[in-house]
């Protein structure tokens, strides 16, 4: 049976939300880039024959698997002489758009728009194929406007986007405190005002918002502008986990090339394994990458909290997404859908195998 398709207001809606993104931005995102600092091993072959593998994160440090993994040129090390180039991007539609197009092949994406991804091709678009990050996401208010919980009534909130994970988790949350909002307009109990995050922090300094549910490190960001954290996402979660960053894979890629996205999963497990390892540095060399892409190094003080609220993880924590799609139904943003099919962790697992790790598990949602 085919997945169900989001509501077509959603679908119409995010398509006007990534319009300026695709327009502004070479097409999707930044232009994609060759990783020109990663040395290439001697006598290093090309995999699958292919020229390039084209991979995309956001500039955010939920994506950090990525950006450390650039920067320390673990992803051009597993591809051997086919060349890691990269794109950046600022939401998920667009993101989605490119694997759809062809501009990137792998990516690393929250877990909403993977589904919206996944559901409005009727499933043939893309797979999961990894996890990379959770938890890093807070609802940060304005303490002279909201001292408690039950004070976000009546208030303005900031979102990133319309039925963005966040934009979901935090119509879950209202719903659940008793809070009546319309999911399309933002209009109710509380007011949701959907704002990128390179601009909330000035919404937020200007007044304009009382408060936002977002992702590091513009949670932390906000903090530095005298923001409180009211509420941590993780707390609303069984052990504190929960999907924020997965990694996806056009299924024509992945059908094509097998070879070459077991080595961007490598990689993605190598670099795992050095952040925990090494938790300063792969702070340090996020951050470098972060500036490299944007041209901009994150301060101390919005750094290192926000790092420490961040787990790195391969598990893709597939029972979590499972849940946010049942959220995002809920809060009238998505029709059920089915989502049997959208993972496929045999690399995954065989790589983790062959590194003495455990395997993870799809939830009953994988292709087999």
């Amino acid at each position: 049976m085919s997945a169900a398709r989001p509501l077509a207001t959603l679908r119409t809606l995010a398509a006007i939300a990534t319009l300026p993104l695709l327009l502004t931005a070479c097409g999707y995102g930044s232009q994609a880039k060759s990783d020109d600092t990663a040395k290439v091993a001697a006598g290093a072959k090309k995999i699958d024959g292919l020229d390039s593998v084209k991979i995309g994160y956001f500039g955010n440090l939920t994506h950090a698997t990525a950006l450390v993994g650039r920067e320390q040129g673990l992803f051009q090390k597993e591809l051997g002489a086919t060349k890691a180039e990269y794109a950046t991007f600022n939401a998920g539609p667009s993101e989605i758009e490119a694997l759809n197009s062809g501009s990137i092949d792998i990516g690393w994406i929250g877990p909403s728009p993977a589904i919206n991804g996944y559901t409005k091709s009727d499933g043939k678009s893309l797979r999961i194929i990894g996890g990379s990050a959770s938890g890093g996401v807070k609802l940060v208010v304005n303490p002279k406007k909201i001292t408690s919980l039950k004070d976000v009534k009546g208030k303005k909130i900031a979102t990133p986007q319309l039925g963005n994970t966040q934009d979901v988790a935090f119509l879950n949350w209202a719903a659940e405190q008793g809070y009546k909002i319309d999911p399309q307009s933002g209009k109710g109990d509380v007011t949701v005002v959907r704002t990128d995050n390179k601009i909330t922090p000035d919404a937020y300094k200007s007044g304009s918002i009382d408060g936002a549910w977002v992702p590091e490190p513009t949670a932390s960001k906000l903090v530095a502008e005298g923001g409180k954290v009211l509420l941590d996402e993780s707390s609303l979660w069984p052990d504190k986990k929960f999907v924020i960053t997965n990694i996806i894979v056009s299924q024509k890629f992945l059908d094509a090339h097998p070879k070459a996205v077991e080595a961007v999963l490598k990689a993605s497990v190598e670099s795992n394994k050095w952040i925990k390892a090494n938790p300063d540095q792969a702070k340090a060399a996020a951050n470098k990458q972060l500036e490299a892409d944007s041209g901009k190094a994150l301060p101390a003080k919005v750094l290192d909290p926000a790092w420490s609220s961040i787990s790195f993880t391969d598990d893709p924590l597939a029972a979590t997404l499972n849940t946010e799609a049942a959220h995002a139904v809920k809060a009238g943003l998505l029709t059920k859908p089915d989502l049997k099919g959208i993972y496929d962790l045999t690399l995954l697992n065989k790589v983790l195998k062959a590194e003495g790790e455990s395997t993870v598990d799809d939830a009953g949602l994988g292709v087999n």
